[in-house]
């Protein structure tokens, strides 16, 4: 027998507490409601800035993981377009100000929501996730240290 559902959605805040709650019946067999509720609540962020940067705060990985993706794709990309490794890129003038300049307008544009109290949690969607978001931050940092790594010892471009 096919189970009927029902689905009511429900948003209130309280408290600086956010909660946002799915509340579902189900009707199995003799039309008896089977009732489960799934509720995500999540603490209104700090906006300060020195909460912002702490150590547990949300700006350091999240601003070095951004960074990072940048700079691998750019790393890999200049080295194939140009054949230079990564250490020739940095130390050219044009390297130096191309990454400083990214530097400051990535971090401005991941602060600017962050001191707003915008969360990338509640951002969040099915496949553009929070948590992917910083897993691509990290394997783009590892990415980068093995692309420097190996770089050094082989002596030369990867590519």
């Amino acid at each position: 027998m096919a189970a009927l559902a029902s689905t009511m959605r429900t948003t209130h805040a309280h408290g600086g507490i956010n909660c946002t709650g799915a509340i579902q019946r189900n009707y199995l067999g003799a039309g008896v409601p089977h009732r489960s509720m799934h509720v995500k609540c999540m603490a209104q962020t700090s906006t300060k800035l020195g909460d912002v940067f702490s150590f547990a705060g949300a700006a350091p990985e999240t601003i070095n993981g951004r960074l990072a993706m940048v700079g691998f794709v750019s790393a890999i990309g200049v080295e194939v377009a140009s054949g230079r490794d990564l250490f020739s890129q940095l130390s050219s003038g044009t390297g130096v100000s191309w990454f400083l300049l990214s530097t400051l307008l990535f971090s401005a544009a991941s602060l600017v929501p962050m001191l707003k109290g915008v969360t990338a949690q509640s951002k969040s969607q099915d496949i553009m996730s929070s948590s992917a978001e910083i897993w691509n931050g990290r394997f783009a940092m590892l990415g980068l240290l093995a692309l420097a790594f190996t770089e050094y010892v082989k002596g030369g471009p990867l590519v």
